[in-house]
């Protein structure tokens, strides 16, 4: 089945986290690389996102998490993503993940996470090399 046009990419601020700045400019460098992004605002419950996902036939979802709430919220989103069987959307995200958190965030499911200090020519470029690829056989 190939999928042509650009990446699609659903970028959203899951939770009670009010800090916004890093997900716009997420946003901004995505699109600037030519994909597709819809930036769902502040405050999205999980099931917002992933509705807006299978909605707007997302490639992916970007969650931007500074709360601290990102265990429970990287989990609600996948695993509401496998009840309506879109697992095919990649799920990465970013924000102040601490360290030990970051393997069983990737164990559940999370592509790739980006902690502070990550470039956003470091998110496109993973975005574009791992986002919409074939699947393994």
């Amino acid at each position: 089945m190939g999928v042509t046009g650009p990446i699609r990419v659903v970028v959203a601020k899951p939770g009670l986290d009010g800090h916004d700045r890093g997900a716009k400019v997420i946003a901004r460098a995505l699109r600037d690389a030519g994909m597709e992004v819809i930036y769902t605002g502040l405050h999205q419950t999980p099931e917002q996102i992933v509705g807006t996902a299978i909605q707007e036939d997302a490639d992916a979802i970007g969650l931007s998490i500074l709360s601290g709430a990102h265990n429970t919220l990287f989990a609600k989103v996948i695993e509401l993503l496998k009840e309506r069987e879109a697992e095919d959307i990649k799920v990465f995200g970013g924000g102040i993940i601490p360290e030990d958190d970051i393997a069983p965030l990737k164990e559940l499911g999370v592509a790739e996470l980006f902690t502070p200090g990550a470039t956003t020519t470091e998110i496109v470029t993973w975005v574009n090399a791992n986002v919409r690829q074939p699947a393994q056989t």
